[in-house]
């Protein structure tokens, strides 16, 4: 009866832990890589994620719950210049878009790096 009660006591402490885990920031920069999660329940349309200012990239559709992944080297400016991670710190992300219920969304990251 003893080892039910750690059972039962162990398996509520393996449901509750996910819920413990603190969620992800939804802009992330991995390895010259930068992640962006549509953590909400509706979908975004014209996600434009820009680097540093000048630097854009994005998609026309993020579902709810998906993630944006893209390499920071295929990120340009208006003129084509391609970020190039190796003379260049990221000091800004923002994404724009709307999402599938007409509202604005926002997110902004900055990173601390100052600009040279």
């Amino acid at each position: 009866m003893l080892a039910t009660a750690y059972g039962r006591i162990a398996l509520g402490v393996l449901l509750l832990a996910p819920a413990c885990t603190p969620r992800p920031d939804p802009i992330r920069i991995q390895e010259n890589v930068v992640i962006v999660q549509n953590q909400t329940s509706r979908d975004w349309r014209n996600v434009i994620v820009t680097v540093n200012d000048h630097f854009r990239g994005g998609t026309p559709l993020l579902v709810a719950g998906a993630q944006l992944i893209a390499p920071l080297s295929q990120f340009q400016t208006a003129f084509g210049q391609r970020y190039d991670f190796s003379r260049q710190h990221v000091f800004k992300i923002e994404v724009a878009g709307t999402d599938s219920g007409g509202d604005a969304v926002q997110l902004h990251l900055d990173t601390g790096v100052r600009r040279r």
